[in-house]
């Protein structure tokens, strides 16, 4: 059975490791027998009391994110065909896993997002960052380079609407910022190096711009080492273009 939790402030800071589910069939066998596996080679030095589990891409629409989590009851050691004998020729067959019986498996009041994104392997967190953060780029007290910028927009008094949707032809368009001026609108992207590094990515990043430009919107595109190093440069771009149309329109976007 899956209990959903609600956030509370007492909760202290029991220590977090989140594992990967690799595959569907593991998310099955979490839910229906409650343990997971890690290989003995990866495991941790560190104790931890909780498991929290990130679901890959590849588990589709509920993949890149971290919706459950488990308070461990018990572990052991044991051969991998120990623990799944019907997987006796498999290569790893004889390698030692750490082994985690857990206990009621707990769904997050709400999803943990890898939208970013990055790569998520075995990492360390809290109970209370857990519970708290939205984003994985929180439980590891990283601020993302969409709040950086929200941050210094709001610090110039630059009033912009964070992920402001744009009704396309065939599909909507999302955008990290909008910003409505008296005589134009600007849209304000924030690119991430490994979400944007792929020539796919630039080919859908191309073909955004291209439908932002005919419905007469203006682009500026802020990269992640622009972001970290000269954010006050990336702020001065906005105001010069912001002054160009005139300033800030005082209705909402």
């Amino acid at each position: 059975m899956i209990f959903h939790v609600i956030v509370k402030n007492k909760k202290d800071d029991k220590l977090v490791l989140v594992g990967v589910l690799k595959q569907k069939r593991d998310l099955a066998l979490l839910l229906r027998e409650r343990w997971y596996r890690i290989p003995l080679r990866c495991a941790p030095k560190r104790k931890f009391e909780y498991l929290a589990f990130y679901e890959p891409a590849r588990f589709g629409k509920d993949g890149k994110c971290i919706r459950y989590y488990a308070k461990i009851r018990e572990r052991c050691t044991f051969l991998r065909r120990d623990i799944l004998p019907h997987e006796f020729l498999h290569p790893r067959a004889s390698e030692k896993y750490l082994w985690f019986r857990v206990g009621r498996i707990q769904a997050l009041a709400r999803p943990i997002k890898n939208i970013v994104p990055r790569r998520v392997s075995f990492c360390f967190t809290t109970l209370r960052a857990l519970l708290n953060s939205r984003i994985m780029l929180q439980l590891y007290n990283v601020v993302s380079t969409e709040e950086i910028v929200a941050r210094a927009l709001k610090r110039a008094n630059i009033t912009a609407r964070p992920q402001h949707y744009v009704a396309g032809e065939k599909k909507r368009y999302c955008l990290d910022f909008a910003v409505c001026c008296k005589r134009g609108t600007i849209a304000i992207e924030c690119d991430n190096l490994k979400a944007h590094s792929s020539s796919r990515q630039h080919a859908k990043d191309k073909a955004k711009d291209a439908f932002l430009r005919r419905h007469g919107w203006e682009i500026i595109r802020l990269t992640e080492a622009e972001i970290l190093s000269d954010l006050k440069g990336c702020i001065v771009r906005v105001k010069q273009l912001v002054r160009k149309y005139g300033g800030i329109r005082a209705d909402k976007p």
